[in-house]
């Protein structure tokens, strides 16, 4: 099938983004591709349309469980056949799961890293007909990229086992290494990447130095009409924020991972409609929420690391029109910054003492749990263990990055149940059981094909429709799960535990003392980088990501904070440049006094040059000594 008119057909566009149809063509002829596209650069759809043009099934791997389900969800929609494995499904549903990816019609399979090395999927992964292999957020393949997952590395065996199926490696965030240590991982056959430009015209950065952050935030938005975006990084800000707002007459909400599936829902619902006009929120929001006409993201508190600020920054703007990313800085943040960076890397023995508290939290034996996923509730088990839920947190991020375990985000598993008996069995239950005839038959006209697989299921909306309560909805779907008529599966919302060894008696967990180095050496660099962003007056801020991330041969700009103090001076960047090089060069040699300085500057008025001078000093690229020479800042 052509694919512009499958473009037309699934998603109504008549004309793809600039380099889709390069990545998709590239695929189809089978060629390995990293394709770098900015956020909301539309990365789902270049492996979507060309799946869909191919026979065969396409394998998506993603870290997400929140954004496989988002996505999965979607396609169905849109009448294509889509499913997902992810921690929280029993043996038995991924066993079907499979099994209908190798013998039904499914189009898309979205799993974790995680599973991929299973030796069931191996085995069914061996009996499908795939098409294409895409690679979600591939920067988590490289221990260099701002969110490694080891378990991304074994995504490589699927090459051996098929060696003919194309890879294609999305991500919205990779810098130079990480672009080449992705191919590498994934062991293309020639390196070969196709990358738009990370550079967002219509987007205006801004750091803004305020003791009175809450009061700047409001002015902004009074100035700034439309949605907008405000991050913050603890559950109890977002509350706190979402208030202020609200007291001062802006429509606001909050949002972050420790809501219900419901909560999330509505808040979600009520900001993508336009009925809450900002959301106030820790960075669980975002992924896979696609609402063009964001006007500002603002950041109340620095970033981890350019990354992960870039790709929240960039959820401003999706409309191409103007919009502002503003990132609010107090001179204690640097400092806090660079705490919680070193706190994140507690010492091994804490590590080790988290991950043996974990074996005796479960009852877990030696030799057990492999591939075993536990509900986990971090607050309940800091304190069991008297451990800070800081502290808890890290410890496991780092057993997740040794290959241990992992821990997923939190996310809502809904009630699944399947038929375990043939309908004419049922028929002769129902007969004998006059009490569950019409319970059954309103479960039958409810849900599709519950006797085929495991179908999510909603016992409030089975007790509006039966007139009876929810408690006796799951009262009676338990006591036909104990008959064994049904497999019912009640709803979970905990994060899930998932073993990726078997437990380890705790003299055998090794925690590399090079690799956690090499971490900290790696988040250090990555919060030097902010620190440098958020400090600097003197270098366009666009400037600043764009080389962050490899782009050569860039301008400033001329719509960020730095660039308007520039556009004050009345210079051309040609001018201004001439000028700048020509007193570094100078004052490099010897320190000089103002007048002498300004008499040395060729081809250029001397109000112009005076103008430089007075720019630098006040940027603190020119500093003036204890004699009044001025000289150029190391």
């Amino acid at each position: 099938m052509d694919i512009h008119k499958i473009l037309l057909k699934y998603w109504g566009y008549s004309t793809f983004r600039p380099l889709q149809e390069d990545i998709i063509n590239a695929s189809i002829s089978g060629k390995d591709t990293l394709a770098l596209l900015p956020t909301g650069g539309g990365k789902s759809l270049c492996f979507q349309v060309p799946a869909i043009a191919m026979e065969g099934i396409c394998i998506v791997v993603s870290p997400l469980i929140a954004l496989m389900k988002d996505q999965v969800d979607n396609l169905i929609k849109r009448d294509i056949k889509a499913v997902a494995i992810y921690s929280g499904m029993t043996k038995r549903e991924i066993d079907i799961t499979l099994d209908n990816c190798v013998y039904g019609n499914i189009k898309f399979l979205y799993v974790s890293p995680e599973r991929i090395t299973t030796e069931l999927f191996r085995e069914r992964f061996k009996k499908m007909n795939v098409n294409l292999i895409a690679v979600d957020e591939s920067h988590c393949v490289s221990q260099w990229g701002y969110d490694f997952r080891p378990a991304y590395l074994n995504i490589a065996q699927l090459k051996e086992l098929k060696p003919d199926v194309p890879f294609l490696a999305l991500t919205a965030t990779a810098t130079p290494n990480v672009v080449i240590d992705i191919q590498k991982q994934l062991k293309f056959k020639t390196e070969h990447v196709l990358q738009k430009s990370f550079e967002r015209k219509n987007l205006a950065y801004a750091v803004l130095n305020e003791e009175d952050k809450s009061g700047k935030l409001l002015k902004i938005l009074n100035n700034i009409s439309g949605t907008s975006v405000v991050y913050v990084r603890s559950r109890k800000r977002t509350k706190e924020v979402a208030s202020f707002l609200l007291k001062n007459g802006i429509s606001a909400d909050y949002y972050h991972a420790g809501l219900t599936h419901e909560e999330r829902n509505s808040k979600q619902y009520n900001w993508i409609n336009n009925i809450t006009r900002v959301i106030v929120s820790t960075n669980a929001f975002g992924m896979g929420i696609d609402k063009p006409d964001v006007r500002t993201v603002v950041h109340m508190d620095l970033p981890d690391s350019l990354e992960a600020y870039f790709q929240e920054a960039g959820r401003a703007g999706r409309d191409e029109e103007k919009a502002y990313a503003v990132l609010l800085v107090e001179n204690a943040d640097r400092t806090e910054l660079e705490k919680r960076i070193v706190s994140s890397f507690p010492e091994i023995k804490t590590i080790k003492q988290v991950y043996q508290a974990l074996a005796n939290f479960y009852q877990i034996p030696v030799g057990s749990a492999f591939n075993e996923s536990y509900n986990f509730n971090i607050i309940e088990f800091g304190q069991r263990y008297n451990l800070p839920v800081f502290t808890v947190f890290n410890c496991i991020k780092f057993l997740e990055k040794e290959g241990y375990l992992y821990l997923s985000e939190t996310t809502h598993n809904p009630s699944r149940i399947k038929f375990e008996i043939q309908k004419e069995d049922l028929y002769v239950f129902q007969v004998k059981n006059k009490k569950f005839d019409l319970f059954i038959k309103t479960i039958l006209r409810s849900y599709q094909a519950p006797f085929e697989n495991f179908v999510k299921i909603d016992e409030f909306e089975l007790a509006k429709r039966l007139k009876i309560s929810k408690d006796k909805v799951v009262q009676m779907l338990n006591y036909l799960n104990k008959l064994e008529v049904i497999s019912y599966l009640p709803q979970t919302r905990d994060p899930q535990l998932t073993y990726l060894t078997e437990r380890l008696a705790i003299e055998n967990v090794r925690i590399s003392p090079q690799h956690y180095h090499d971490r900290r050496e790696i988040a250090i660099k990555k919060m030097e980088s902010v620190i440098f962003y958020s400090g600097t007056k003197h270098k366009c801020r666009s400037e600043i990501l764009l080389n962050y991330f490899g782009e050569e041969d860039i301008y400033r700009c001329g719509v960020c904070d730095v660039c308007l103090e520039r556009n004050k001076l009345d210079l051309s960047d040609l001018e201004f440049s001439s000028v700048s090089d020509q007193i570094k060069k100078i004052v490099g040699k010897e320190p000089l006094p103002m007048t002498q300085l300004v008499n040395k500057i060729d081809n250029i008025r001397e109000d112009k040059t005076i103008k430089v001078i007075q720019w630098l000093l006040e940027n603190n690229k020119l500093i003036s000594n204890k004699d009044n020479l001025l000289e150029w800042r190391k």
